[in-house]
């Protein structure tokens, strides 16, 4: 059976042509901690995860230091069994953030390697649900100095007629009153129409539920179809009191690991749709647990960003009901460190007919961005 030979890791620095404002912090860059799992026959699968500005060290430090030894010499269809020994070996440090995310790292590879020798496409050897398309959703809407009304209308205009059927926008930023952000909220369901799906993303903007209610009465009459991470992720209960006060869905998860705290969000009914992010909650294996245990609470999954990984597991997962899909690289920029990108056809993501992710890591834009102060000269640490 193929033995694992190598683990190989590198940080892909890519800055951000300009900075981005989320309604609580900015981001300024993305590191990428990229990693590649080489069989003895020389194949090699990819996976990869992220952070923002300047902490990719912690998450290549996790790769090299706690969870490598754990994979090389392993056969690689002991999927289940590695990704259990990487997850004991780190519970003092790991379970949650930058280990969980390089564990998840190392956990996507070795799927996409064993879909690689296989000869298929990752969401066929998966177990596929669907065999050409799946819907994705138009995000954007973030806030940009001098970007106003006339903008936002224009951009969320282009989503829908490129096909999208859903959009997403932000909200809550400092500094807006409840009544400025129904009103761009209005501009922006003029913009698409009523029988467009009009997502909200307040990225943590809000700290107790009268705050959040300010906001979320006001929007109601525009019909949203979800709030997304309205609180903090640990305050559970806010998002539950919150579930059960507006009839607007609030979804959230994006940022969570594990299957446990997943089960905890469930079981309090804190979200009415699960944002599952493979590259954050334990890979794809963690992913299908999680994904599998909200179809049985009737919640359905819609993961957060990465669309070239998420696009192979929401076709093998009926229960999930859009990809998020952002068409350039202006906020979500890993598109820079590939050499094949997806297609979008009427709104759908068409699935890739490639083996395994149906991508690979672009050698002259990993010699661009690869951060030398942190793997080395050759860029890649190759770890056996």
């Amino acid at each position: 059976m193929p033995k694992i030979a190598s683990v190989e890791v590198c940080v892909a620095r890519v800055p951000l042509d300009r900075p981005i404002n989320f309604s609580t912090r900015q981001v300024t860059a993305r590191e990428y901690c990229l990693v590649r799992v080489r069989a003895e026959d020389g194949t090699a699968g990819l996976g990869y995860c992220y952070a923002v500005n300047k902490a990719g060290r912690l998450l290549f430090d996790a790769v090299v230091d706690a969870l490598s030894h754990k994979v090389v010499g392993q056969d690689c269809h002991r999927v289940e069994g590695i990704w259990h020994d990487m997850y004991q070996e780190t519970l003092l440090l790991g379970r949650v953030g930058g280990v969980m995310r390089a564990l998840s790292a190392i956990d996507i590879a070795i799927w996409d390697l064993n879909a690689r020798l296989a000869g298929l496409p990752l969401y066929r050897y998966l177990g596929a649900a669907a065999l050409d398309r799946v819907p994705s959703y138009g995000s954007g809407g973030y806030y940009w100095p001098g970007k106003g009304d006339k903008e936002l209308a224009e951009e969320l205009q282009a989503f829908v007629a490129a096909g999208h059927r859903a959009v997403k926008i932000k909200v809550g930023a400092r500094g807006r009153t409840p009544a400025q952000e129904a009103a761009r909220l209005q501009v922006a369901r003029n913009a698409v129409g009523p029988d467009v799906e009009l997502m909200l993303d307040a990225n943590n903007a809000w700290s107790d539920l009268p705050t959040a209610l300010q906001y979320i009465r006001r929007f109601e009459p525009m019909n949203p179809y979800w709030i997304e991470e309205p609180f903090l992720p640990d305050d559970i209960e806010n998002h539950a009191a919150l579930a059960r006060a507006t009839p607007v869905p609030v979804a959230t998860g994006e940022i969570e690991a594990g299957r446990w705290r997943f089960r905890e969000l469930l079981e309090k009914r804190a979200a009415a749709i699960l944002q599952t992010d493979a590259t954050v909650c334990g890979g794809i294996t963690e992913w299908r647990r999680i994904t599998a245990m909200a179809s049985c609470f009737g919640v359905a999954t819609s993961p957060h960003a990465w669309h070239d990984v998420h696009v192979h597991l929401a076709a093998s997962a009926p229960s999930v009901s859009y990809v998020e899909f952002m068409p350039d690289d202006h906020v979500v920029n890993f598109r820079r460190l590939i050499d094949t990108q997806l297609v979008l056809d009427k709104g759908d993501l068409l699935l890739p007919k490639g083996p395994g992710l149906g991508f690979d890591f672009d050698p002259e834009a990993i010699r661009r961005y690869g951060a030398q102060d942190i793997g080395g000269e050759e860029i890649w640490r190759v770890l056996t």
